[in-house]
């Protein structure tokens, strides 16, 4: 492991995972010894994970002065780290105790942030209390476990004041959101990396000045993101967002079916909810309960133009085109749910991806806006343009499935081998609303207000083009084009596309 030098000469070591731009990942504990972070559920696929042992855990020195592991004195350590790796501002991570020391160190060196992700942090140095109700109440949460009342009895023992060993580890499943044979591994090594004697002097008296810190937080202007576990009491959902409050430029994200561990409760949520907030092309809007990252281009002033992509796809098919319509108008594209950066529900049908447009764009205040959507995307647009007359100002439906029974209908459809940048369980969700579609999605064709563009894509397309031309038909104020190109015309044929759009109007 590679080493650095603390300002008392204390030899401290850490790890190096992955490729690209580094990210600084605190362990919590607190003094724990940064293996048990892992790689963080795969996130070092993304970046370049920079893992610490904290002075006097894993591979790192002890001090001779055991007060060097107070958490405030341990902000110089840092900040060493910082400049060992010659970065200018870093990207802090910090899980749980260590949330405390990455905010001193947020208010000591507010010009060092560049990002700041704390996830089920700690939250002492702000003077937010984790009560024993809080315990209580979150654990009630898990009232239906096989291990509930065992924890439950062993929880009770821990607030009275016996943390026992044999305690600690009874209330062990508590901070995970399955207690599988992986939690419990992970659980079994805590005793052997972390220092408890340094576990003290970390939260000794007079370590935390509460009203400097929320003051000195209050001046960050680093974006942040505060990361909670659903089934978390330390803290839970409701003290993290105390702690949100407490930065000018916070996001907020609970994590469903997760506790105190959450990349090891779901590493893809975890993954994607980091990585979208650590992209600074990369925005995220909560609607309507669902995370939806998305990307925006062109003057803030200019009129919107918001794109929806297909199915299986994400919203940077939509590059190209984005770009250059961003000379005239203000673009955004979103990942609907299920795809890329946004929330992985499990739960898919046209209808919530339907209301995932509304709901961007009524989050993002967009009411007017041209939605252009490609495939599903434009399913979803033409429902809601049925739905709501008036919130679509223009509309663009590219090789929409239309709303007629497939003969013969899809067979049952086989997952790919792989990692996929999509749920597979919205295949076989939308693929049995393409074979029977509900009647009334043709019914209320003759609803939409909006002037409506359908781009076929000729011949070379899957979909019957007689259908498109029907479709525009039934549309009030609807016409109907093709361009040879298959189902991707925006992709295959980008030129013609824009040529298409600027006929409809769009300059």
């Amino acid at each position: 492991m590679p080493i650095f030098h603390a300002y008392d000469g204390t030899e401290l070591a850490y790890r190096l995972l992955g490729k690209g731009a580094p990210l600084i990942c605190l362990p919590g504990g607190p003094m724990r010894a940064g293996a048990y972070l892992g790689d963080l559920g795969g996130l070092s696929a993304r970046r370049r994970l920079v893992v610490p042992d904290l002075r006097g855990t894993g591979n790192s020195a002890a001090p001779d002065d055991p007060s060097a592991y107070r958490c405030d004195r341990l902000v110089d350590d840092v900040e060493a780290l910082r400049e060992h790796l010659g970065e200018e501002r870093v990207d802090l991570l910090a899980h749980s105790a260590s949330a405390n020391l990455a905010a001193l160190y947020a208010a000591r060196y507010p010009e060092r942030i560049r990002t700041l992700t704390l996830v089920t942090p700690g939250t002492r140095a702000v003077g937010i209390d984790v009560t024993g109700q809080d315990w209580r109440e979150a654990s009630e949460l898990r009232c239906y476990e096989p291990w509930f009342a065992q924890a439950r009895a062993a929880l009770d023992e821990f607030l009275a004041g016996r943390a026992s060993d044999r305690v600690r580890a009874a209330v062990a499943p508590f901070a995970y959101g399955r207690w599988d044979d992986a939690a419990r591994a992970h659980a079994a090594e805590a005793a052997a990396q972390t220092n408890s004697e340094a576990g003290p002097v970390y939260y000794q008296d007079g370590v935390f000045d509460p009203p400097t810190t929320k003051a000195a937080l209050a001046a960050v202007t680093a974006p942040v993101l505060v990361l909670a576990g659903e089934y978390d009491a330390g803290p839970t959902p409701d003290r993290a967002a105390e702690l949100v409050a407490l930065f000018p430029d916070a996001e907020f994200v609970v994590q469903r079916g997760a506790a105190h561990f959450p990349w090891l409760d779901d590493p893809g949520a975890f993954v994607r909810t980091v990585e979208a907030f650590l992209d600074p092309e990369v925005h995220s809007v909560h609607a309507g309960g669902t995370r939806l990252a998305h990307r925006v281009w062109g003057d803030p002033a200019a009129p919107p133009v918001v794109l929806a992509h297909g199915r299986c796809d994400n919203s940077g098919t939509w590059t190209e085109i984005a770009e250059r319509l961003a000379d005239e108008h203000r673009v955004y594209a979103f990942d609907f749910r299920g795809h890329g950066l946004s929330d992985w529900p499990g739960r898919y049908s046209f209808e919530l991806f339907r209301d995932d447009l509304h709901a961007f764009l009524e989050a993002r205040n967009l009411a007017g806006a041209t939605v252009i959507g490609h495939s599903m995307g434009a399913a979803a647009a033409c429902l809601l343009a049925e739905r709501e007359a008036g919130l679509i100002g223009r509309l663009v439906l590219e090789e929409m499935p239309p709303p007629f029974p497939l003969d013969p209908p899809r067979p049952l459809a086989e997952r790919p081998d792989g990692e996929l940048d999509f749920d597979w369980a919205l295949v076989p969700s939308t693929d049995a609303q393409l074979n029977e579609p509900d009647p009334a999605w043709a019914q209320r064709l003759g609803r939409i207000t909006a002037p409506t563009l359908v781009i076929g894509g000729g011949p070379t397309s899957q979909i019957a083009q007689e259908r498109l031309a029907w479709l525009a038909g039934r549309i009030p104020d609807g016409r109907f084009v093709t361009i040879d190109a298959g189902h991707l015309v925006h992709t295959d044929r980008p030129e013609e596309f824009l040529s298409a759009l600027r006929a409809f109007g769009l300059s």
